[in-house]
């Protein structure tokens, strides 16, 4: 059973958010897809992640051939995880991805998008009946995540 962790952005953008998540990510060795729900938003953060910081660099790429399995940051519209990450991170209310393989999901969702609050609140039922841990986390007012359940 992967280990399930759901973020609750209060206070800050995916675009801000997700980077230093995937950057402690590949510090640890990791291999990371990001799992989206649309074209336009995976194309949106490609690009972001090249220019988020001057002094960063992000290695990633988007879900085509030929060199996707090569990724250490896949961003993908799959299910599927071509790069055989072992964190899987979710966002925008995207479906969960199929989790053989990984050991830790990441489900990131804006509370100020009521849609996306529902889609992770069915989420988090499917995911605890399915018998996996889960934990929230939760953005203070200065950006902090702090552990809520």
């Amino acid at each position: 059973m992967a280990e399930v962790l759901f973020y609750h952005l209060t206070e800050s953008r995916l675009e801000d958010a997700l980077p230093p998540l995937l950057e402690k990510s590949l510090e640890r060795g990791w291999r990371v897809s990001v799992h989206l729900g649309s074209e336009e938003r995976c194309a949106a953060l490609d690009a972001h992640l090249w220019t988020y910081r001057d002094e960063a660099f992000l290695p990633h790429g988007a879900d085509q051939p030929p060199h996707a399995e090569r990724q250490p940051v896949l961003l993908t519209l799959s299910s599927d995880a071509a790069n055989n990450s072992t964190v899987r991170f979710v966002a925008d209310g995207a479906q969960v991805p199929v989790l053989e393989g990984a050991e830790r999901l990441v489900m990131m969702f804006d509370g100020h998008d009521q849609t996306q609050l529902e889609t992770a609140r069915t989420q988090w039922k499917r995911l605890k009946d399915d018998g996996h841990a889960l934990t929230y986390w939760q953005q203070t007012e200065d950006r902090r995540w702090v552990k809520k359940a």
